[in-house]
């Protein structure tokens, strides 16, 4: 019996940061690892940037680092709680909620810079869990605060990443286990698509 609730925030975090995750190019990867932030360029600020607290869905969406050469850096993101937080409240679900008229969605998404999604947690093989994993989308003004003001400190894992997909192949799933970082539960009061 799976323990962990269908929709639940799980994260590396203390007292002040949240560590999302990111797949980028190296263009993207290095001059955000040398300035501690994203540059634009390369970095597009008008585009939609998704952030992902969950390790194993970075693994999945980018197939541990080698699906393709823009998502060939996997970058672990620490923000800060505030800003993370400020994005839950001005989020939306990434899809309409079914009470909603289609002009009512199309106000919402025009008036919300932040999207939520829920998608399948993964395991080490990169199946599908029964539980899901949160992904919020920034757009405009959250992705002026991100850039400028969230973002604390960027690390690369790509390494690591790399590190656990061999141990898996090899069917070290222990030590692979062991190695991942640990992600607790993120309380919050205001979480879309959690009731």
């Amino acid at each position: 019996m799976n323990s962990i609730p269908e929709r639940q925030i799980r994260a590396v975090f203390d007292d002040q940061t949240i560590r999302v995750y990111q797949a980028y190019n190296n263009n993207i990867a290095d001059s955000a690892l040398a300035k501690g932030t994203y540059v634009s360029p390369p970095f597009k600020m008008e585009r939609m940037t998704w952030i992902k607290p969950s390790f194993l869905w970075m693994m999945y969406r980018s197939g541990w680092s080698l699906k393709d050469e823009g998502q060939s850096r996997i970058l672990a993101i620490d923000i800060s709680r505030e800003g993370f937080e400020w994005a839950l409240d001005h989020a939306i679900l990434s899809r309409p909620d079914s009470s909603m008229t289609q002009e009512e969605w199309r106000m919402a998404k025009q008036n919300s810079p932040v999207r939520v999604q829920w998608d399948p947690e993964r395991d080490l093989h990169l199946a599908p869990l029964p539980h899901r994993a949160i992904q919020i989308g920034l757009r405009s003004e959250a992705v002026e605060r991100y850039v400028d003001e969230w973002i604390q400190d960027i690390t690369e894992v790509t390494a690591l990443a790399k590190e656990i997909h061999e141990l898996v192949k090899s069917g070290d799933e222990e030590d692979a286990k062991a190695k991942l970082p640990i992600e607790r539960p993120y309380e919050f009061a205001r979480v879309p698509g959690v009731d």
